[in-house]
């Protein structure tokens, strides 16, 4: 019954604002205040009723009314664009120029779509003889003017976060226009939005098929298959659109990226210093060279890029969380202060709040405050759950079907097929688990290339899934029982040529992508010889340093600890069924063993790949390759004992942890 009431409650406000929207529309914008005073007396941070009352403000030339009740607005909504853009309207009524023009960046920046924004910082610009910026917003401005007012909508709906109204828009003006490109290219950007990559990618591919220099489609084409992981494929495209247009900062950007990810970092540095001396305001340019930096080892370069990035952008999370992430890097004082102060704020951005998060965490723990840094940890895990809806159960009925379809009988039937390579090493396990270290120790020996945690055989597992509605089960694993002898040799025959453009011509080669534990059954039918070691941790160590951990994208399990104990229990259940089915193809490496006797270890790798003893193995350290993950500094150090037993610090707090591993 309540819920009934409070249903009625909101229909019968919504219909006051509506009302509202019609007194403006019929000029009386006064009895329009009136009717939006009644509505926020009952819902104080209504996003419309705000907007509209800001609106009406205007409309009755009571400016600081206005611009107060834009206050308001942004300060409960701070990516509200069209708020930003009412607050331009009303400091250009007031003659208020160099405000106006910052009020409509704001909203360009958080919705490029908005007519009216690039229409009047052309006319701003020009007036205060801002050649440059007034020709750019006015070309902005023309190729928004150009498009059907459905698809106008469409893209403003997009950057405001209205996904399936632009999606049910889109989708219908296609269908009457089935060869407009940019309806194409815009229904492939809300996939994108969805992570329904495959079909943007369709929807893309087929736009270019229609018109090949549509530098918009090809640039979104690079980006789609650059969150594919498809690096090598992202990089040949943002080449092409950037031969059409060298100067664009975004096609620079995309090109600069795609070449880091395929370890050209050289080329990569030099667009992100050339964008940095172009844009010295933009704190992302300054982020994206720091990771570089880090990559390649120069820390003292990396710190200082993420420095410059909180000096533009002094909430940015990302800037705190990324020095945290050098494990060595130690806060101030006024850091600290400065951090806590941000994270406090209302009007932080949920990402840059969690980041905060973390990184206090990371900094408290650094001073032996354990409780306050577990109090940090705890909330931004919680602030990251709230946003990821991990389905626990949904993982463990993936990791049971594997062991129902790979059973012996599976593999005996098709024993002779597929690719005779033993060239790929696998390295799998949980992260934090010591698969960076193993990497870093094999990769030091001359016959094998490191690499990346290699995306491919994930890819392949979600392309033989096909699609399907989040609630419903994908056809992977089960669709393994159905390929063909000559279906499992090309997709062996792919995985070993997709992955040449990230080795150097040694015999063997590492694919350090940890969740591949989950694949092991696919990976055994398309590559029988590959090798797979089992990076392997103490339990509750493994399992809270997930728990510390902020990742750039995936592990969902890890942010909460009844979670990760979980996903832990099943992880050991699921090795134990392949170390069963793959007893001779399988190691099982402890990270406690490589800390305590790291050549004795070293030994067993090195005898199970049948290579020869090298001592770079053991100086592994000196090896001045790139390394990607969040171990990059630590594998950079000869062994240390003092991150073992970390976990025992936050042993108080963590009873959820060890009911939830039980056994393991």
């Amino acid at each position: 019954m309540a819920l009934s009431s409070e249903s009625s409650v909101t229909s019968d406000i919504d219909c006051d604002v509506e009302l509202a929207k019609q007194l403006l529309s019929q000029g009386k914008p006064v009895d329009a205040i009136a009717k939006l005073s009644d509505v926020l007396k009952e819902l104080p941070e209504h996003q419309e009723a705000l907007y509209i009352l800001a609106v009406c403000y205007r409309y009755a030339s009571n400016l600081d009314s206005s611009l107060a009740a834009l206050d308001r607005l942004l300060a409960l909504y701070p990516g509200y664009a069209r708020g930003y853009q009412e607050r331009g309207h009303s400091y250009r009524k007031l003659n208020r120029s160099a405000e106006a023009i910052r009020a409509y960046e704001r909203a360009v920046e958080f919705n490029p779509a908005l007519l009216a924004s690039w229409q009047n910082l052309s006319a701003l610009h020009n007036k205060l003889g801002n050649a440059h910026q007034s020709v750019a917003a006015a070309a902005q401005a023309q190729a928004l003017s150009k498009l059907p007012l459905e698809l106008l909508s469409v893209s403003s709906m997009i950057h405001e976060g209205k996904l399936y109204l632009a999606e049910k828009l889109c989708r219908s003006f296609v269908q009457k226009n089935p060869q407009h490109v940019e309806g194409m290219r815009l229904l492939a950007k809300i996939g994108v939005e969805l992570g329904i990559l495959d079909d943007a990618e369709f929807l893309l591919e087929s736009a270019l098929a229609f018109t090949p220099d549509f530098l918009l489609a090809r640039y979104d084409y690079s980006q789609v298959l650059f969150k594919r992981q498809r690096y090598e494929e992202s990089l040949k495209q943002a080449e092409l659109v950037l031969e059409k247009r060298p100067n664009d900062p975004a096609f620079r950007l995309a090109y600069a990226n795609a070449a880091a990810a395929t370890g050209g970092f050289e080329k990569a540095l030099k667009f992100y210093d050339e964008l940095i001396g172009e844009h010295q305001d933009h704190h992302h340019y300054h982020m994206l060279k720091g990771h570089a930096q880090k990559t390649l080892g120069d820390l003292s370069g990396a710190v200082a890029s993420y420095h410059n990035a909180a000096q533009i952008k002094p909430d940015h999370g990302d800037a705190y969380w990324s020095l945290a992430n050098l494990k060595s890097y130690r806060f101030d004082e006024v850091e600290i202060d400065r951090m806590k102060e941000a994270e406090s704020r209302p009007d932080t951005d949920l990402l840059d709040r969690y980041q905060l998060c973390f990184a206090l965490g990371k900094a408290l723990e650094d001073r032996r405050e354990f409780g306050g840094a577990f109090e940090y940890y705890q909330r931004g895990n919680r602030l990251k759950t709230a946003e990821l809806g991990y389905q626990a159960e949904k993982t463990d009925r993936e990791f049971v079907r594997q062991k129902e379809v790979c059973t012996a009988a599976f593999f005996r039937e098709r024993a002779e097929w597929a690719v005779d390579s033993s060239e790929p090493v696998f390295i799998v396990g949980l992260p934090r688990a010591g698969s960076t270290l193993l990497e870093q120790i094999l990769a030091s020996h001359p016959m094998v290339d490191g690499t990346i945690e290699l995306p491919n055989i994930i890819s392949l597992a979600q392309k033989l899934g096909g699609r399907h509605m989040v609630d419903e089960e994908s056809r992977y694993p089960t669709v393994l029982q159905e390929l063909t002898e000559q279906q499992v040799e090309r997709f062996g025959r792919e995985y070993i040529d997709s992955t040449r453009v990230y080795r150097k011509g040694a015999p063997f080669f590492t694919d350090k992508m940890p969740n591949n534990f989950c694949h092991i059954g696919l990976i055994q039918l398309i590559l029988p010889n590959a090798r797979i070691i089992d990076a392997r941790r103490h339990p509750m160590a493994c399992c809270f340093s997930n728990f510390k951990q902020l990742f750039g994208q995936g592990q969902d399990f890890t942010y909460g600890l009844k979670e990760i104990g979980q996903y832990y229990r099943g992880y050991v259940d699921l090795m134990d069924h392949w170390e069963r089915l793959l007893p001779e193809k399988i190691l099982r490496i402890q990270y406690e063993d490589v800390v305590g006797d790291l050549e004795t270890q070293v030994r067993r790798l090195l005898d199970f790949l049948g290579l020869p003893f090298d001592q770079r193995c053991i100086e592994f350290h000196k090896n001045e390759r790139a390394v990607h993950t969040p171990s990059a500094e630590q594998v950079r150090q000869p062994v240390y004992t003092s991150g073992i037993e970390q976990w025992k610090n936050f042993e108080k707090y963590l009873d959820t942890l060890k009911e939830s591993l039980s056994d393991a």
